[in-house]
Formats: C-alpha cells, sequence, structure tokens
C-alpha cells in the first residue's frame, strides 16, 4: 500500500523468494501510472519511501515496471504462484491459469525467472 499510495504507481506486488542460496531475495513488480518511467530516480523513490514507510528489512533487491498484476477472478493478487514461477516451477503446475483473470501476465514471469535466479545467486 506504501508504494501505491505513490503517484507514479497504479499496482504492485512483493515477492520475497527466501531460499535461491542466499538469506531473501525481493522482487517489487509495478504497474506504472501513463507518463511514468521506472528509472534510478524513481527506483530511489521507491526504496526510500519503503524504507522510511516499513522498514529497511523491506527494501527490495529489484524493482520490475510490468503491465499488469496477475489476478484471481475474484480480484486478489496472486503472490504465491508468482513466487512459484520465479522459483523455476511451470505456471501450469504453480498456479489454476483457468482461476485467473489475466492468465496471460504469468509469462512475464517466466521470461523473469531465469534473470531474478541468476541474478540472485550472483551471476
Amino acid at each position: 500500500q506504501v508504494v501505491e499510495g505513490m503517484n507514479e504507481i497504479i499496482d504492485s506486488l512483493v515477492v520475497d523468494l527466501e531460499g535461491l542460496g542466499q538469506a531473501s531475495y525481493m522482487a517489487l513488480f509495478v504497474v506504472l501510472r501513463e507518463g511514468a518511467v521506472l528509472g534510478e530516480a524513481l527506483e530511489e523513490k521507491i526504496k526510500g519511501r519503503i524504507r522510511r514507510d516499513i522498514s529497511p528489512r523491506h527494501v527490495p533487491d529489484e524493482i520490475y515496471a510490468v503491465e499488469e498484476i496477475p489476478r484471481t477472478l475474484s480480484g486478489k493478487k496472486v503472490e504465491v504462484p508468482v513466487r512459484k514461477i520465479l522459483l523455476g516451477i511451470p505456471p501450469e503446475q504453480a498456479a489454476n491459469l483457468d482461476a485467473l483473470r489475466n492468465p496471460e501476465t504469468m509469462q512475464l514471469f517466466v521470461d523473469l525467472a531465469h534473470k531474478i535466479q541468476k541474478w540472485s545467486k550472483g551471476g
């Protein structure tokens, strides 16, 4: 809610990928308002707001701009299936895609899984 309260951000999802060979790897996915750009300045603003309003422990390792956050048919964000996909589990095993309002959004997380796993291991 802290991030979604920012003028530049419409929606967000944070996923903690603890267990990838380090204590914690936190990825933040944001949907930007039209005209907003996820550059160094906005990343620092987001991290600063999280550090100040929540805690330094919750500052994400990486921030990714996405078109849309995956949601169930009832509108709930699907954090656990996204986490599973980012850990390398195929989407059809990670989530019931028929129960998602926007199942096409899961492909982005499949595409990011290898990059995130490599980054979190220091590669």
